[in-house]
């Protein structure tokens, strides 16, 4: 997904990932769990991801947590890890009863609703100080039928395309691809003229799926429906599969079948890809890394199906679950509140990765470790202010590039989309269903029988969460 150096997710990380996943999935009833205690309120442990955009550790995460905790007389010690460990942690974690207070996923955590705190209090309590909750970070942590908040979302990743201009106008389509078929025809073109394929992920890792989804839902279809049934199975989705199976025909290699974590960025930062789906970090680390390749790297909103349709998967959405064994959640709560009182200075540091997901909150006023911004007064009018003018733009590069991700909130959804990111939907991800479905018909098997297979094992995993009594919808 970015280029920090970090491995991606490897065959032998997922079987231990969806296995410890599982077993957290089915101890939350049994688990026998510390009871919170006020006095111990005096320490907070946190565990993130590792940020693709480095100085957001370095410069603003890492120092924001320890003054808020010098400031609050609280110890405060946030460790990072790599995105492949996330699950797996998450879980071992949760078994033992013990470990941190607050642990930040990158995506919905919905499977593990059973052994985390409703957030329901401190959703309720940011959205008096700072707004309503965007509807696509509340679809990514509230489930509808139990009526809880299992996570606490505070921001969210844009997923844009991400295109060599030079390449595409040499092949005549100079503002890049608008469509799924323009992939194809002028990725097809590119590809057999100019020698360099699309880099578009048929593997089991997160861009992967994402694309998968996102191809998916600008068919016309989805995995479930609004009211949590599986409807995965049908001609739009066999449409949109024999599809992939086009594309890789006519515009990509069989690398893309071990594509990992970081392989589109390392593609494009190489000059080795036309065209990928990513967010903004492959491009600021071209930027660092190879400038002449940044400047040529434009972007596209999310591209139009058959008929007209687009969306695409927020590649990141930030969301912290506190495990019921925490004895700081109260502690816990409040870093959270002051986490999104200054996401002002977590977009800028994070060089616009981080979208917010209070988009009304106000700009605290006083040095915000940003130069100003004329007129500012809300996280909408910096969001609108910077992607209009890209304040890490390089010398001698085309102003106004990101403009076009001013309005990604239009064009992108939740996982799960058009219903919630329930327990069943963060199972049918974690477990690659989506990708390995797309991969097997551009390998070769008939879009109908890779649709069937993977229905089956949709279906499966509905039921299960169904009988738990966490997923809506029909058997």
């Amino acid at each position: 997904m970015e280029q920090d150096g970090k491995k991606g997710l490897t065959r032998r990380d997922f079987v231990k990932t969806a296995g410890l996943g599982a077993l957290a999935a089915g101890i939350g009833s049994n688990l026998l769990l510390p009871v919170h205690s006020p006095a111990a309120d005096k320490e907070l442990k946190i565990l993130v991801w590792s940020h693709f955009v480095p100085r957001f550790d370095k410069e603003w995460l890492d120092v924001f947590a320890k003054n808020w905790g010098k400031e609050k007389g609280i110890n405060v010690t946030v460790d990072h890890i790599g995105l492949a460990e996330i699950p797996s942690r998450t879980a071992a974690e949760v078994s033992a009863g013990q470990g941190h207070d607050l642990i930040e996923w990158i995506m919905p955590p919905s499977q593990f609703e059973p052994s985390v705190l409703d957030m329901s209090d401190v959703v309720k309590e940011a959205e008096k100080r700072f707004g309503k909750l965007h509807p696509l970070c509340q679809r990514s942590s509230y489930n509808p039928t139990t009526k809880k908040y299992y996570s606490f979302c505070h921001g969210w990743t844009i997923d844009p395309g991400n295109y060599r201009k030079s390449l595409w106008t040499k092949a005549g389509k100079p503002n890049g691809p608008e469509t799924w078929e323009d992939l194809v025809t002028y990725g097809g073109k590119i590809k057999k003229e100019q020698g360099i394929q699309l880099g578009i992920g048929l593997s089991q890792e997160l861009d992967s799926n994402m694309a998968a989804r996102a191809l998916l839902w600008s068919y016309d279809s989805s995995i479930q429906d609004a009211k949590e049934n599986v409807v995965l199975n049908n001609p739009k989705t066999v449409e949109a599969v024999g599809y992939m199976a086009r594309l890789f025909k006519e515009a990509m290699v069989p690398e893309v079948f071990a594509w990992t974590a970081v392989s589109n960025n390392q593609a494009l930062i190489a000059g080795r890809a036309a065209y990928i789906l990513n967010s903004i970090s492959a491009y600021r680390s071209a930027q660092k890394e190879v400038p002449e390749i940044a400047k040529d790297v434009y972007f596209t909103p999310a591209l139009k199906g058959p008929r007209g349709t687009r969306w695409s998967c927020e590649h990141v959405i930030y969301n912290y679950i506190i495990p019921k064994y925490s004895k700081n959640v109260e502690t816990a709560k409040k870093f959270l509140l002051d986490l999104v009182k200054n996401y002002d200075q977590a977009m800028y540091h994070s060089e616009l990765y981080n979208s917010p997901a209070f988009f009304d909150a106000p700009i605290p006023s006083g040095d915000r470790g940003y130069p100003g911004v004329k007129g500012a007064k809300k996280l909408r009018d910096l969001h609108n202010t910077w992607f209009d003018d890209d304040p890490f733009t390089l010398p001698g590069e085309e102003k106004g590039k990101l403009a076009v991700l001013k309005d990604g909130e239009k064009w992108s959804t939740n996982l799960g989309f058009p219903g919630p990111a329930n327990p069943a939907e963060g199972e049918v991800n974690a477990t690659f269903i989506m990708p390995n479905m797309m991969a097997n018909a551009a390998r070769g098997m008939k879009p109908e029988e890779a649709v069937a297979q993977a229905e089956l094992l949709v279906k499966a995993i509905f039921a299960k969460w169904r009988k738990k009594g966490l997923v809506g919808g029909k058997a």
